[in-house]
């Protein structure tokens, strides 16, 4: 196990050095420590037998779909039985041992190795049929691409988005009809996407709860529990478990439930509790819908009475008018409540809420307050007519079903300062030192009318310099991050611009499929946007209108002058198409493999970590060696090259 750790270990550490380098930022290792590590990290996966899917040593190839094929479950997959009761708990395992484990809110997923290699993923679907998803499962964050075990394995786990990943892509999402609940309705569409990139961009993590065929491998079980330290031999993540009997089952839901509450980034709605006599569960049976070797329960979530005091609503920079609750502060979880989203006006209108009504509040799945019923039910409160920031008038909009409040004036000061902020967010422009309150304090002194005026800020330095919380050295700081910032991705650009539904991986796919000067995007038709694979009739309108604007004609030609804004790259060569290489050992020419990576990526190519008969070329400068890589490739009479080779290769 500790070699498997050291793998996990290592995958992190250069895929974070890899992400800081390419991101242009200062290295956080000189290329001899990477290379050092990444060869140790090649030598454990061979050793192991494992490699995880996203492993540097991996090339994981983006495709599209036109659609998920659907497919037959090797078993059925059923529920399980449930209950709210911890005693129910006791009473059911009787003298039995069993496992308690974490009952993960995400999609569940089937995954099937042969030979050591993922070959299939499957959604749970209607329990009998699911949907391939295995382009998608091998940009998991943690599955393995390659285990040990040669044999036919399946495996049924949990694919979830974790609480952290949640909050930040919610928020990355501008349009109403993009963004999520919770992380289980954002894991079901990002799992089923049709496009794995967006699937890779969204951070999906998998743990296995249950083995469902290994071969003969399964016959020299006897208990789950050596199943689950069996499957994390292999390299995978299994679902957290406590192993429990009758005397200590309610103090590990206790246990469980305080880990719950303590922040535990894993999205759960309750837990598990399952014999571990293998023999003995498999002589219960099974119900028509439910197996009797297991069975579900459910937080109780812990409910509060409180009085509503207020309900705030909170300008967005699309427009959108959101209500939140403020209620006399109770605590929930361990943990002090005064506010909860309402989410939009629909679910206002059903709560029929009134300043002064008593109303009851929860944590859903004790992570987020929600409120659960209104006792009082007045509905004395009314729908502003007027922006709460600007005063101008507001619109009530059905959109799939659900009635949304919008601010119509373009000009809102909420807007400006969330289309500001968004504007410098990480994932647009990432500019250090410009936080919503730094903006605001900006527009309010008349410096910031449209987004390129962020790149005039130097001509207040005097002002700046004195305001408080700045100086000369803050002064500074910022001036080098707007410099800094004038470097940036053409999809960036466009992603920062803050267009009605469109996120950063809709901007990659508009900026890939049509790479053109940002002033030239007003050319693009509502026709030609929906060729391309996830946009549609209404994404397609909402960028034209933008690009079709004369004020944002103005400003994007303000901006392609102040910007030096790179173009997405294309494959200028062909040379290496239909070819895939493995790359091994130290290399001269190149900095370190990566760079060599891409270099053949350019050229047409793919670059995999593992050496098969799909393999073209295996490049090491040292052709006598005898590293495993060397020995299979000369078995497979696969072609060894160096890396000079390689260059006369490409040139």
């Amino acid at each position: 196990m500790k070699e498997l750790d050291r793998i996990k270990e290592l995958v992190e550490q250069l895929n974070y050095a890899s992400k800081v380098y390419y991101q242009g930022q200062d290295e956080v290792m000189s290329n001899y420590e990477y290379d050092r590590l990444y060869d140790e990290l090649v030598s454990l996966e061979e050793k192991t037998g494992v490699v995880m899917a996203n492993s540097p040593t991996v090339h994981v190839g983006y495709e599209t779909i036109s659609e998920l094929p659907k497919e037959p479950h090797v078993a059925p997959m059923l529920s399980l039985a449930k209950t709210k009761e911890p005693n129910e708990l006791v009473e059911w395992l009787g003298d039995q041992k069993g496992l308690l484990s974490l009952k993960l809110d995400g999609l569940s997923v089937i995954l099937t190795y042969q030979n050591g290699k993922l070959v299939k993923a499957l959604t749970r679907g209607n329990g009998e049929v699911g949907e391939v998803i295995t382009n998608n499962a091998k940009t998991f964050q943690n599955i393995p691409a390659q285990i040990s075990f040669e044999g036919n394995l399946v495996i049924r786990g949990e694919a979830l988005i974790k609480y952290s990943d949640f909050e930040k892509l919610n928020q990355s999402f501008t349009d109403i009809q993009e963004k999520y609940k919770n992380p289980r309705n954002l894991c079901s569409g990002t799992v089923r996407q049709l496009n794995n990139q967006i699937t890779a961009e969204r951070n999906v993590y998998f743990y296995v709860y249950n083995l469902i065929e290994a071969d003969t491998a399964e016959q020299s079980f006897t208990t789950k529990e050596e199943i689950l330290r069996f499957l994390q031999s292999q390299g995978f993540d299994t679902v957290p478990y406590k192993a429990v009997a009758k005397n200590s089952v309610l103090s590990s839901v206790t246990e469980f439930s305080e880990e719950i509450v303590g922040g535990l980034d894993l999205p759960s709605d309750g837990l598990v509790l399952t014999y571990d006599d293998i023999e003995y569960s498999q002589s219960l049976g099974r119900t028509a819908k439910s197996p009797r070797d297991s069975i579900a329960f459910k937080w109780q979530d812990e409910l509060a009475e409180t009085t509503l005091l207020d309900l705030e609503w909170s300008a967005s920079r699309t427009g959108l008018i959101n209500p939140i609750a403020i209620f006399e502060p109770v605590e929930l979880e361990g943990t002090t409540v005064s506010r909860a989203s309402v989410h939009n006006l629909s679910i206002l209108r059903e709560l029929k809420l009134g300043i002064g009504d008593h109303i009851t509040v929860y944590k859903a799945n004790m992570i987020i307050p929600q409120i659960q019923e209104n006792r009082t039910g007045s509905g004395r409160l009314s729908i502003p007519k007027f922006c709460p920031v600007c005063g101008e008038a507001t619109e009530q909009v059905n959109e799939n079903g659900s009635e949304f409040l919008f601010c119509l004036n373009p000009n809102c000061y909420a807007k400006k300062i969330k289309l500001f902020t968004h504007f410098v967010s990480r994932d647009a422009l990432n500019i250090d030192g410009l936080s919503e309150a730094t903006l605001e304090k900006f527009i309010a002194q008349g410096w910031l009318h449209d987004l390129s005026d962020i790149f005039h800020l130097s001509e207040h330095r005097e002002e700046i310099e004195q305001m408080e919380g700045f100086g000369e050295k803050s002064y500074q700081n910022l001036v080098h991050a707007l410099e800094e910032a004038k470097e940036v991705p053409l999809e960036r650009v466009v992603y920062s611009l803050g267009i009605k539904g469109f996120g950063l991986s809709m901007a990659k796919l508009v900026c890939n499929t049509y790479p053109m000067r940002l002033t030239e995007m007003d050319r693009l038709t509502a026709d030609e946007l929906i060729l391309i694979d996830g946009i549609g009739q209404k994404l397609a309108e909402s960028f034209v209108t933008y690009f079709s604007s004369e004020e944002h004609k103005i400003l994007v030609n303000k901006l392609e002058q102040i910007l030096r804004i790179s173009m997405p790259e294309k494959n200028d060569s062909e040379k290496l198409a239909g070819m895939t290489f493995v790359i091994t050992g130290s290399l001269e020419h190149y900095a370190n493999r990566n760079e060599c990576k891409e270099e053949i990526e350019r050229a047409g190519g793919k670059v995999s970590g593992t050496v098969s008969k799909k393999t073209n070329y295996l490049v090491n400068n040292d052709i006598q060696s005898s590293s495993s890589k060397n020995k299979k490739a000369k078995e497979l009479g696969i072609p060894i090259i160096t890396e000079q080779e390689l260059l006369r290769m490409l040139n």
